[in-house]
């Protein structure tokens, strides 16, 4: 079985690192001819939407996934006529534009924080006057580990933020003072079954993600699975897919979905039966999903711009290090260690020291 994967990043990587004990094989195409996915499978160096290439990729692959939601959706569609294509382009569109991925949350009766929409800069000041201050300002699309976005707290902010924004389209948010942020990491396979993993509880730094803990036995563990769930369906989702939450005393706000799998997920591949890569695959080439049981409690903490000398790492008792074979630089994700924990929650302190 050869599968393809529309993107090349480290995300894929760790898709065919848990589909080589089946002996699958594994095709990428990325426009980086470094993309670090490349060490474990064939990279095809070409532009998304090149479809002379995506031509050429659909004859050589049984099933097409992605790792990167910036691929464009009407490369997808262009694909899906002549290959297997999990998930499919209308969950990406959904994901790709934040406008549309808040209105489709609450036409599925998922609560969100408010929000405006705002077509260009000149139209800011009447969305803060509607609003009111602090916000955040979101471009709709091409966001990522914080790009595209704006706190706006004083009117000196909303100057700025405009002269930035010009004539994108964006919308404007109302600030949100949650407890926590949390995410749920969920697979659907081709015939409908659903798993669900523990919640992550996850804490940024910079606009990235730095840890996410395993959250087992959560309070809000149901009321987060009975959310996705109809988010899955009305999707007719097929494979893994993350929903970031803000908790705000107990009831969960619905900021954004990933379709795909997804950063806060990686304790899962020592911390869970059945790693979400490993469940993403089962889900697209049509094999029963795994248990998402949790086989203890466990954490992850994201390595930006540098790795750590491995000894230092594996001194620690339960602890993992994923080098993504990425070249180092300042605010690039180049790898993550995940660690069992001796008490839920509490990362070993030697760990965070690194």
């Amino acid at each position: 079985m050869i599968v393809g994967v529309i993107g090349g990043g480290q995300l894929a990587r760790m898709l065919a690192l848990a589909g080589m004990p089946w002996a699958h094989r594994f095709r990428f195409l990325d426009p980086a001819a470094d993309a670090c996915a490349g060490q474990v499978g064939t990279l095809v160096t070409a532009a998304y939407d090149c479809e002379r290439s995506l031509l050429e990729f659909a004859a050589q692959a049984d099933v097409v996934t992605f790792d990167f939601e910036n691929v464009p959706a009407r490369s997808l569609e262009f694909l899906a006529g002549r290959v297997a294509v999990y998930p499919g382009a209308r969950a990406l569109a959904a994901a790709q534009n934040r406008l549309h991925e808040k209105a489709l949350f609450r036409d599925l009766g998922m609560a969100t924080a408010e929000f405006v929409a705002v077509e260009h800069a000149q139209a800011l000041p009447a969305a803060v006057a509607e609003l009111g201050l602090p916000a955040v300002l979101k471009t709709r699309t091409h966001g990522y580990d914080g790009k595209g976005q704006w706190l706006l707290r004083s009117a000196a902010d909303v100057t700025a933020a405009g002269r930035e924004l010009g004539r994108t389209p964006a919308l404007l948010e109302r600030l949100i003072a949650f407890e926590r942020e949390v995410s749920l990491i969920a697979a659907r396979g081709r015939d409908g079954a659903m798993a669900f993993y523990p919640l992550s509880e996850n804490v940024h730094r910079d606009g990235m993600l730095h840890t996410s803990v395993c959250r087992n036995r959560d309070p809000l563990q149901d009321r987060a699975e009975a959310q996705v769930q109809r988010l899955l369906e009305a999707l007719d989702y097929v494979g893994v897919l993350a929903v970031e939450f803000f908790d705000c005393g107990g009831e969960l706000l619905a900021n954004e979905f990933a379709p795909r799998v997804h950063n806060s997920g990686h304790w899962t591949i020592e911390g869970a039966e059945t790693s979400q890569f490993e469940n993403h695959l089962r889900a697209i080439l049509g094999l029963p999903l795994g248990s998402t049981r949790a086989r203890g409690d466990y954490a992850m903490v994201n390595l930006i711009g540098a790795i750590p000398e491995p000894a230092q790492v594996l001194a620690i008792p339960g602890a993992h290090l994923h080098d993504y074979g990425k070249a180092r630089r300042p605010g690039r994700k180049v790898g993550h260690i995940t660690v069992a924990c001796a008490e839920p929650g509490v990362l070993p302190p030697e760990l965070l020291a690194l």
